[in-house]
Order: structure tokens, then sequence, then C-alpha cells
């Protein structure tokens, strides 16, 4: 085979050291792509492919971008999971002997993209790290557009699925042994967007990951980190600083600092129920209006919005905290001339946090300088108004809070008000700024003028009247005459182009004075661009600062949002308590009361604790309003935790450990799962994983298997969920089982509540109500005719209705109630064939002597079917 062009023997050799990455290969002002990854980028990007010859019989597929839009054309190779290394000319082609050299500067992947224009300005860019040892999970976060930098280590993949859903990564790094803990990250991966990658077993060597952390923070021991209690968390943490190094190529200058923290100080929302109470997008439309976050959400800078979404994804589990929180809160409503000042000047800050990583990469352009002067004037303001805060919070974030005015009179003094945004064409540096630059920049304004007058001269000589003097980079500067006037021009002048209407000459003395032109201007630019370069490094240095007041504003901003959303709707600071008590007076959903006009929403009040309000069974129609007031419930919950004010007339709210919801009904067809499968998995996830200082909201269990078997199912829960020795969970429970209410008295713990209605002849009203007692009737009739169904269908409905009567399962169920109101046995007892029972009572005891608290739901639903068969025989 004939050996490869230099130039293609070059890209291959590159190609060699990113086989798993798409190379963009720089050539000219175009990227271009070989071989496979041509093939591949082609169709992604939906570019022409064409072919290139490579010194070989067959030409080499290729494809090409342009060098100044390859942004989007990475954002498309980056949506679909590829990694893009960008291979650039590291000299100048000018001097260069023989091919230009060439080095890969970057490789971009889904966890380390830093385009800004790409990212949501509202969330993090999170790559996650995963390493796996001795039944030990070491879990290491980072965001590199913005610095921030998380460890922490769990004991079980239930916890690793946790934090993978807490933090919603771009992309997951794991280490090779990874797979044995029986963990599919290749599935977690597909099903929720993320590019899964694992990495080779050196990059999880202990002492390499504990040297690399010590190297970049400088620092002799990892004690000082607050590293030494996470071991397996080190790894993690050493390992995604080192994938960081190999990908970025430079110091990452941006990673201050490394936060250690522990997963129990925060309350874990599994994926279920960020999707049920619809946390930060809608269940259906995947949009943010009609979320909680939508409703709480009025920041004024992008970093403030991110710390709002963590805020929500993580609420407090810590009295103390919340507290802190509250009191701001409450500090900033007592002075609402001052927090509506600060989020007036809040509103012209930029992202602080996005614009010191482009300059830390050298990637800012001048005008990102100016963004950053115009936002850090904005601070002394700020500052300057949060000298009188008086709460914890306040003091702190007035202390960490540094004004950075030397910086912003660096970039005044240095930097042009409206730059250019290139850097290499002039227009950047001050006048008075630097000496050599005004030098270079009179002489290039006064060879533009004498310019002018070699023409006006030269016409005045020649009697050419269009004369006109002009310039290419090719040429450089040229007398140009038409072809009327070319019998004029002297034979001293040198002809250098011809042009179809006209000529294009050249003196002694325009060469000369081109020379003095021309040699200033590009010695301008270059001063310019080296003097920029050295702005911005002097910047970069002071990284610590900025990303701290960052911080700080980014808290400002959070809390000042939460009191203006808590006064203008009318939200109430809650009281905080541990002893396990709900009470809530006039609650209200945030967000639906937004989406009902003329302020309809009727509140409810929520009573729950650990004793004698445990379990709250609810009764009622369709549309009625019970999932609207058990989702407000864990809302409130929720809110008050996170430290926000509550959409309440009064509050006192106890410290859940964790919300679990079971809502709705959904399929999940691609792993072959029915929605009573669906169901079962996520009443099963509950009933391992809550504790007595959960909240339980469960919708509807059992709806989607037959009634006798649902009704089992929903019966034996609120059962194991009222046992104390069990789980004894606070607990909002609605259903259509009436036959349930039967356990109020029964149960201790449990009691009984309905949705109030109106009955007019056929018809009904919903009056949102929560009351005392229990529902006889679901009134799903009336419901259907409210929906629109044809009126004959209604009127056989009520026929059939009339004739198939729940009377023989609401008695059955009463006389399990009576008879077995404890139901203290463990195990079905054998009675005998020739019992004196009826052969549907032998059945219905069988039943009363299961202990269903220690069954699973798959063992529950195997025996109800031998049951059925059983009865179906005889």
């Amino acid at each position: 085979m004939p050996p490869l062009t230099p130039m293609m023997q070059q890209y291959v050799e590159t190609k060699e050291q990113y086989k798993d990455c798409i190379l963009l290969y720089r050539l000219g002002d175009f990227y271009e792509m070989f071989f496979e990854d041509a093939l591949i980028a082609s169709k992604v990007l939906e570019i022409t492919l064409t072919g290139k010859d490579c010194g070989q019989a067959e030409k080499a597929p290729m494809c090409g971008i342009p060098h100044h839009a390859v942004d989007s054309y990475l954002n498309k190779l980056i949506d679909k999971g590829y990694k893009a290394a960008i291979c650039e000319q590291v000299e100048d082609p000018k001097t260069a002997k023989g091919i230009v050299k060439r080095e890969v500067i970057r490789i971009v992947t889904p966890g380390t993209n830093l385009n800004i224009q790409s990212l949501d300005e509202t969330k993090n860019n999170y790559l996650m790290c995963l390493f796996y040892m001795d039944d030990c999970f070491g879990i290491s976060v980072a965001d590199i557009s913005t610095g921030d930098y998380y460890m922490t280590e769990v004991d079980s993949d239930k916890k690793v699925m946790d934090e993978i859903t807490k933090y919603s990564p771009a992309e997951i790094l794991c280490n090779d042994y990874f797979p044995m803990c029986g963990m599919n990250l290749d599935d977690i991966g597909e099903k929720m967007h993320i590019s899964v990658s694992m990495l080779e077993s050196w990059y999880s060597d202990e002492a390499l990951c504990r040297q690399k952390l010590k190297d970049h923070f400088h620092v002799s021991s990892l004690e000082g980190l607050g590293l030494s209690d996470y071991p397996t968390g080190t790894i993690a943490a050493g390992m995604l600083l080192q994938y960081l190094y190999e990908t970025q190529k430079n110091a990452l200058p941006q990673m201050t600092k490394i936060t250690p923290y522990q997963t129990e100080r925060f309350m874990v929302l599994d994926t279920a129920t960020r999707r049920n109470l619809e946390l930060l997008e809608t269940l259906r439309e995947k949009q943010k209006r009609g979320s909680l976050l939508w409703v709480l959400d009025k920041t004024k800078t992008a970093m403030g919005a991110r710390l709002l979404r963590t805020c929500i994804e993580q609420p407090f589990l810590q009295k103390e905290l919340i507290e802190r929180r509250l009191e701001s809160i409450e500090e900033l409503n007592n002075d609402v001339i001052t927090r509506d000042e600060i989020r007036e000047y809040l509103n012209a800050i930029y992202d602080l946090e996005r614009l010191m990583s482009k300059i830390s990469y050298k990637s800012a352009n001048p005008r990102d300088l100016i963004a950053f002067k115009n936002s850090l004037s904005m601070i002394p303001p700020i500052r300057y108004l949060l000298r009188n805060m008086t709460t914890p919070d306040m003091k702190e974030i007035y202390e960490a809070m540094d004004t950075l005015e030397d910086i912003a009179e660096t970039i005044e003094k240095s930097i042009e008000d409206e730059p250019p945004i290139s850097i290499k064409e002039g227009g950047i540096i001050k006048t008075g700024y630097h000496e050599a630059v005004d030098k270079y920049r009179h002489a290039k304004t006064e060879g533009k003028q004498w310019l002018a007058q070699m023409e006006q001269t030269e016409r005045e000589n020649t009697g050419i009247k269009n004369l006109r003097i002009k310039y290419n980079k090719v040429f450089g500067y040229y007398l140009e005459v038409t072809n009327s006037y070319k019998d004029l021009v002297p034979e001293t002048w040198t002809r250098k182009q011809t042009m179809a209407n006209a000529e294009r000459y050249i003196t002694p003395e325009l060469k000369e004075l081109e020379d003095v032109i021309l040699g200033a201007e590009e010695k301008l630019f270059s001063l310019e661009y080296d003097l920029f370069a050295m702005i911005r490094d002097q910047i970069g240095g002071e990284v610590k600062r900025i990303q701290q007041t960052a911080k700080a504003l980014a808290k400002t901003d959070v809390y000042a949002s939460l009191a203006y959303v808590a006064e203008r709707n009318h939200y109430v600071r809650p009281k905080i308590n541990e002893d396990g008590i709900i009470d809530i007076k006039g609650g209200r959903h945030p967000v639906v009361e937004h989406m009902i006009p003329n302020d309809a929403f009727v509140p409810n009040d929520t009573c729950l604790d650990n004793h004698e309000r445990r379990i709250s069974i609810i009764t009622g129609p369709n549309m009625a309003g019970k999932s609207t007031y058990m989702r407000q419930t864990a809302l409130i919950v929720l809110m008050a935790q996170m430290g926000s004010f509550v959409p309440a007339a009064e509050a006192d709210i106890g410290i859940s450990d964790r919300i679990f919801t079971r809502v709705g009904a959904s399929d999940d067809l691609a792993s072959g799962q029915s929605t009573f499968m669906v169901e079962m998995n996520e009443v099963a996830n509950i009933l391992r994983n809550a504790t007595k200082n959960s909240l339980l909201i469960l919708d509807e269990i059992g709806r989607g298997t037959s009634t006798f078997d649902g009704l089992s199912i929903a019966w034996a829960v609120v059962e194991h969920i009222s046992d104390c020795g069990k789980l004894g969970a606070k607990t909002l429970f609605a259903t259509h089982y009436h036959e349930l209410t039967e356990l109020e008295g029964r149960l201790p713990g449990v009691h009984n509540y309905c949705i109030a209605v109106k009955e007019q002849g056929d018809d009904i009203i919903f009056l949102r109500k929560i009351i005392q007692g229990g529902a006889d009737q679901s009134y799903g009739i009336q419901v259907a005719k409210l929906a629109g169904i044809p009126s004959s269908v209604i009127e056989r409905a009520k026929e059939i209705a009339s004739q198939l009567s729940d009377a023989d399962i609401a008695s059955k169920a009463r006389e399990i109630a009576i008879e077995e109101p404890n139901r203290m046995v463990h195990a079905p007892e054998a009675v005998p064939e020739d019992s004196a029972v009826g052969p549907d009572h032998l059945v219905i005891a069988q039943i009363a002597a299961l202990d269903l608290g220690r069954l699973t739901p798959l063992e529950a639903i195997n025996l109800l079917y031998q049951y059925q068969d059983e009865l179906k025989k005889r």
C-alpha cells in the first residue's frame, strides 16, 4: 500500500492517540475530519462529505467546518454523546519548516463543554465520577464552567442512584471494576440521556489520585482539604481531576476548592418524587412553566438561578440551617425598599462564574471583560446596602462579598468601552494606557493622512482625476487607474496588476509609506493583543476572590427572590419542629393557585403526626382535588425545609427525612413493565426505604389490577404503614376503595377524610374542601358525564351500576376489620376441609390469617390468584 502523504500521516498519528474522539484537525480556516470521523460527522452535522487525496489509491472521506463557527457544530456532536478533540496549529505557518506542527489543545465532552451559548445558564453542567470498591462507592461531581467541585461516599447502589438523580450529570465516569456492583450505568445513561464512560484502571490508582489532588491544591496533606474521612470518595475525586487534566490540557485554575459533604445532610428526593411533585419541570410538557421552580424563581442572575435550583433539589434536614435561611428572608421583607434596590443592582450582573471560567481558559474576548467590569461596578452599592443586615447568613454574605474595585479599575483604565470581539485586529486598548500603543496608533493615523495627501498630489501631477490609493492583503497599497486614464500614467510607475477596467501600480514613495504604515499597524495589533492577554491573566490570578464574591451574590439573589415571592404570594414563615408534627392551616398549592383565575383556589388544612394522626385515608371523586391536596402538603413541607416561606395561613412543619410519592399511572413498556408493575415497583421502593420520619404521598394504590386484588394490596399497605414496629410513617393515602374507611378506629393512627361534593340531581359540584369522614361513592358516572361521555353510554352505565354492587366486597371487608382488626397472625393456618365454615368463608378466613406485612407484593398477588382459583374450582 502506498504511503500516506506527510500531512495525512500527521493526522493518522494524532488520531491514534484519541481513538474515542472525533478529531477536528485544523487546516487553514477550517477544521477537517477524515476517514471514519468524516462519515460520522457528515451525518450528525448534516454537512457535505467529500474526498481528499491521501497518497493512496482511493481518496480519504473528508468533511469540514469553518473555524469561526466551530462552537455550534461542536454542540451538535456533544449533544449526540460524542467526544471531540480540537487539534490546532501550534506554530506559525510562515516560519514552519515542512508540515506545520499540530497538537490537540482540548477534548470536549458532554461534561466538559464550556460554550456558554450552548449551556443552560440556570442549570449546572455536571461531570460525575463513580468509584466502586469493597461495597463502598466514592462519588465526585464537578462543573468546570463554574468551578464547583464536590465529593462524598455512600454504601449502597440505591444511594448512588439518589446522587445521580440529584445532580443529573451530563456525563458519568466510572472505574473498570464498577460493573461488579450490579448497577447498569449504560441503561441509566440511556434513560436519563447521560453519556457514560469507563476509565482505564490506572485512573483509579489510589496513590496517583491522592498525589493529583495534593498537586492541584498545593497541599502536603489531604487532611487540610477535609478528605481524610472519605477514602473511596478521595479516589473518585482524584479520578475526576485526572480526567479533566487529560481533556482540558490546562491547570484548571477555576477549580480552587473541593467540598466534601455527607448525603445525610439533605433530604433525599427520588426520581418519582421529583417527577410527581413537578419540582423543576412539568410532568407532561417537560417545561419550567407550571413547576415549583417557575413559581419560586424570580432571581436576577444566572448564578442565583442555579443556586435556587440546588436549594429546591436539596432541602435541609437540620433545623438550624432552615431557621437561618428563614431569618434572612424575613429580614429582607422587613426592609422591602432595600430588598428591591438590591434586586435592581443584581439585574445588571452577568454570569461571573462562567465568565471567570472563560478568563481562566484564556478564551474571554474584550467584550467579555467589559461585561465583567460592568458587573463588578454593581457590587459596591449591593455591599453597602447589606452593611446593616443583622441575621447570621446576611452577615456572612456581607463579609464574603469583595467589592473587587481594583479589578474593575484595571479594566476601566485599559480596555476600550466598545471593543471589537476579535483580539488580533486592534482597537482594544485605550489611548493613554500604554506609551508604545499610543506611538504606533499615532503613526498609523498619520499614515492615513499621508496617503490622502499623496493621492491628492498624484492627481494634480498626472491629471488623473479618479486616481485612488487602495489596499488589500495580497498586494498591500497600490494606485488604481481606470483604463480611460491609462495613457496619463508616468513611466516611473510600476504595473502591479491588470484588472478588467483598471490597472494597479506601485511607486517607490508609496512602497516606503506602506512599510511605515503597515509596520506600525502590525506592531500595534501585536502589542494590543499582548497587553490584553496580560490583563486577562492578571484578572485570572484573582479567581478565588471573584468566585467567593460570585457565591455571595448568588446567595443574595436567592434570598431576595424567595423574599419577593413570599411577599407577592402572601406566604408565611413556617415554624420548624423536630417532633414529627405537620400542622398546616389554610394550605395552598403554590403552582395551582397561580393557574386558577380570580383567587378561586380553596385552601385546606393538614394535620399529621407520629402518633394519633399518622395516616389520612382520603376518599372522594376524581377531579375533586385529592391529588392537588396531597401534593400541596408535600410541597409545603419541602419549601419549609429548603428555608422558604410557604403558601398557608399558618404552618408548623416537622422535619421529614424523605418525601415519597406514588401518584398516577404510567407504563414502562420499553423494559416490559405494565402500569401495575411500575406501581408495585414504586410501592416496594417506598415500603423498603421509608422511615417513621418520612412523608408518604400515596394515590390510588392497587387500581392497576382487579378490584379484589387491588383492595387487598391497598389494605395491606395501609396496615404495614400504620404499624410503628414496621414503618409508622406520616401518610396521605387517597383511594377509591371506600372499604378502607373501615380501618379508622381499628388501626392506630388512621383517620378518614374526604373531598366535599354537592349533589344536584344527577350532577355534582366539587367544593374542593377536605372534611373529616369517608365518602361512600366515587361519583364516577357523574364525572364521566362532565367529561362529555355520550348520554346513551351514561344511561347504560347507570343500569349496569345498579346491577353490579360492591356490597359483597364491602361486607367482607367489614368482617375482616371486625374479626382481625390488628391482624397479628404471621402465616395462614390450614382450615380443615370438613369445617362447618362455607367454602367462600373458608378462603376469607385464610386471607384474614395472613401477615401481609411480611409478604412481598408479588407473594401477595400469587396468594390471591391461588385463592381465586380455589373459589372457581369449588
